[in-house]
């Protein structure tokens, strides 16, 4: 770090607030005669007078074992707000011995955010599931080419992503405006780690998300029992696509898995009283089966040369949307607006009625953190009164 580097950090940060002023440095007078002012609060910052009458923000700072001393700008110019953060800023360099002039050159060669996103892709998606590239492969689609045209990824600032994320909001819903919101910040990231930005610029961050919707529904124990005299009924039919469905959605009940998880079981995935999956949002892992879940895949029909458990005979193939034939079970269920993923929630949320930890129902459902479990373990009224009742009677017990 040199005084010329510091000098050119005061120069980089005028040009950031809108000011371009040529002044001679040093500033010499006819005569030794100046003073400083140097403020309470703020060290090694300044206001310098020299005899002319002319005024200057200074900043001092020690570099390399020397007192640097730094003019800023003339006070005409340049508020003292602003002359305080180009001050912080140098004195901050200096500290660390960081050269900006170093920083820029390395990031000169960075490419515009359209041939960015092309690397991004590349290098990065290899490393996605097939399920997310395809997800993420219709955002950058609609939402991400040509979003930014023309624009440096170094460039790339908070005022453009605000601008880009309003009229994602008008253009699509809050959830997906969210998911595109993600994918740039995770792209930035990789800007930074690959040496295109400079570290810790992120401009998502400073980019509010829209609030996320939470869907607490799950169902009550009667109906629960409504959705089973239904599933019952359509396990017992002649009708064996409708049977095998049947059973895919008691077994989503019955294990907590997510939809895909379920249709994608193999015979080779069943282990006894285990589910060992392959694959799911977390990776492998791991279901552990009750006695129910297991008479359920013991019930169903073997065939040969066939590997999956959930098969459609009418169409010689797999049942892997589960979610197409839900809404004929529920609406015959009298459970209108309920989703197939509901029935997880209820898994989860009943675990807690039945005074399950947080912990244990996370390791049901694969969970890496309590704090995804706590949105499942939303118990009903009439068990927090229970709860608080024999919490009251312990203690009342204990006060006699």
């Amino acid at each position: 770090m040199t005084v010329l580097a510091l000098k050119r950090i005061v120069r980089e940060s005028l040009a950031e607030v809108g000011i371009s002023f040529e002044y001679r440095y040093p500033y010499r007078s006819e005569t030794k005669a100046r003073s400083t002012t140097w403020f309470e609060h703020e060290r090694g910052f300044g206001l310098r007078l020299y005899p002319t009458g002319r005024e200057v923000y200074i900043v001092q700072t020690r570099m390399a074992g020397r007192l640097r001393t730094i003019t800023i700008a003339p006070s005409t110019i340049i508020s003292q707000h602003q002359a305080l953060t180009i001050a912080r800023r140098v004195i901050a360099y200096a500290q660390v011995g960081l050269d900006p002039a170093t920083d820029r050159a390395r990031i000169r060669s960075a490419p515009r955010f359209d041939d960015f996103l092309d690397e991004y892709w590349r290098r990065w998606s290899p490393q996605w599931k097939a399920s997310t590239l395809a997800t993420h492969g219709v955002y950058r689609r609609l939402y991400l080419d040509h979003a930014f045209s023309g624009i440096l990824i170094d460039e790339l600032n908070e005022a453009h992503v605000t601008r880009w994320f309003a009229a994602l909001n008008d253009e699509t819903g809050p959830g997906a405006a969210n998911r595109c919101l993600t994918i740039l910040a995770n792209m930035l990231t990789k800007a930074e780690s690959w040496g295109y930005r400079l570290e810790n610029t992120n401009p998502c961050r400073g980019v509010r998300s829209n609030r996320k919707r939470r869907c607490e529904r799950f169902l009550s124990c009667a109906e629960l029992a409504r959705l089973g005299k239904v599933l019952a009924e359509d396990r017992a039919s002649e009708d064996r696509l409708r049977a095998v469905v049947a059973s895919a959605i008691t077994l989503l009940l019955l294990t907590g898995c997510r939809s895909g998880e379920v249709a994608a079981l193999q015979w080779s995935d069943v282990k006894g009283n285990r589910l060992k999956l392959r694959d799911s949002k977390t990776g492998p892992r791991t279901v552990w089966l009750g006695d129910q879940a297991r008479v359920v895949i013991a019930s169903l029909p073997r065939q040969q040369g066939v590997a999956w458990l959930f098969w459609n005979p009418l169409l010689s193939k797999p049942v892997l949307r589960i979610g197409n034939h839900w809404p004929s079970i529920r609406d015959r269920a009298g459970l209108p607006g309920v989703r197939v993923h509901d029935l997880r929630h209820t898994f989860a949320s009943h675990a807690a009625m039945s005074k399950e930890t947080l912990p244990m129902i996370g390791r049901l459902l694969g969970h890496h953190n309590t704090q995804s479990t706590s949105r499942y373990a939303h118990l009903g009224d009439e068990h927090v009164s229970d709860a608080a009742q024999q919490i009251g009677a312990a203690i009342e017990q204990l006060l006699m």
